[in-house]
């Protein structure tokens, strides 16, 4: 994700920091990003009219027009994977990934508001109206099957913000260099308010895109990590440390990250936290065996729970 140069290296926090909430972090990885799933769907509807698509549709959530992506047949006794982008991603970015996982399980992923082929949000988002957009296309992507979650970067935030209410539904976490619960208290400490030349601008950057000042609109508050109780978690962080390439303040932001993702240890009371030694920010371009792995460990963990 570290190109050369000092503009390089300001967008690799912006985009890590911020859970890539900005336009020119999708251009850090060189992931192919053509969805395997055209923009036809096939399949009928399973027993209870819902979960068994694949392909590329739009569908109604909470109301609105949002954007989602199915591959893999229910597999009966399995949990639906379904993936959370990270910010100024969208499920295309996830399609590799996900056209694995379907091949063994059914996957899914969907554009957030504000992100991709979904509607754009009418004003500020929060975690629990972004949450309502989820549940909807949990029920619709699932039907009565419980799922696994698993996001990347802001991705795997919302995901640990969405499980503590949801344990009826969500039976296992995949977390990839998730967003840390305290990012906007760890920025402003590792990049203090006495800071002079470009950290200060990356720094304000970074926290107005956590007070939504981003295509999402997604206000991301700092908050105590909750439980959702003892489902298998998998937190997985990027080995390589390339925020230390920030001058002065990158081997502060990489102890800030390390302690962001111990921190997400305590949604469940099974965690695992694990590194991608060859990996940057993004774990399942640069090492997507990694990630196929360690989302079916948790898929099968939650099947035979």
């Amino acid at each position: 994700m570290i190109r050369n140069g000092r503009a390089s290296v300001a967008m690799a926090l912006v985009c890590a920091v911020a859970g890539a909430a900005l336009v020119g972090c999708q251009e850090a990885s060189t992931a192919d990003s053509k969805n395997p799933s055209a923009s036809s769907t096939t399949g009928g509807a399973g027993a209870d009219g819902k979960g068994s698509f694949t392909g590329t549709k739009k569908i109604k959530a909470d109301g609105r027009s949002v954007n989602v992506s199915c591959s893999g047949d229910p597999v009966e006794g399995r949990p639906v994977v379904v993936l959370l982008h990270g910010g100024g991603d969208g499920l295309d970015k996830l399609a590799a990934l996900q056209k694995t996982l379907g091949e063994k399980d059914r996957a899914c992923s969907y554009d957030r508001l504000g992100a991709g082929a979904s509607d754009q949000p009418d004003g500020p988002q929060s975690l629990e109206s972004g949450g309502k957009v989820l549940t909807s296309v949990i029920e619709q992507v699932a039907g009565d099957a419980p799922v696994v979650l698993a996001g990347h970067s802001l991705g795997g935030l919302i995901a640990a913000r969405y499980a503590p209410d949801h344990q009826d539904k969500v039976k296992g976490l995949v977390l990839m260099d998730a967003t840390s619960p305290t990012q906007s208290a760890d920025l402003n400490e590792e990049i203090p308010q006495s800071a002079t030349g470009d950290a200060v601008g990356l720094r304000d950057q970074t926290l107005a895109v956590l007070r939504g000042e981003s295509p999402e609109k997604l206000v991301v508050p700092d908050g105590k990590v909750r439980s959702a109780g003892d489902i298998p978690v998998e937190v997985i962080q990027h080995g390589k440390r390339y925020l230390a390439a920030v001058p002065e303040y990158g081997a502060g932001l990489e102890r800030a990250w390390a302690r962001g993702q111990e921190q997400w240890l305590a949604v469940s009371g099974s965690s695992k936290l694990s590194s991608a030694e060859n990996s940057e920010h993004y774990i399942y371009v640069d090492e997507p065996d990694v990630a196929v792995a360690a989302i079916r460990r948790v898929a099968s963990r939650a099947a035979d729970a």
